[in-house]
């Protein structure tokens, strides 16, 4: 999938804002929440999502969703992540 259709489908299901975020090789960051929900597609790098202790790899093409408020930690791989998400207020869809 590309950007511009992963983009559109995201205004579609009501994500309000579309950023691109990229992180260093090796990033990390411990247990927390966000206040939206998120929908992300990997188009560089990869990244690991930790939610109720499972681990799950996100690598370039997949695509990540995660409810507001769901505990989880992330980290980037050798060659860090980078991804375009979408973010919608908690309830919004």
């Amino acid at each position: 999938m590309n950007t511009d259709t992963f983009e559109a489908g995201l205004k579609v299901d009501g994500y309000q804002t579309i950023a691109t975020v990229s992180k260093e090789p090796g990033y990390r960051m411990d247990v927390h929440t966000h206040p939206f929900d998120a929908c992300a597609l990997i188009t560089a790098g990869d990244i690991t999502l930790d939610v109720a202790g499972k681990a799950t790899f996100y690598g370039t093409g997949d695509i990540f969703r995660l409810a507001a408020d769901t505990p989880h930690s992330e980290s980037a791989g050798a060659q860090g992540v980078t991804y375009c998400v979408g973010r919608r207020t908690a309830g919004a869809a």
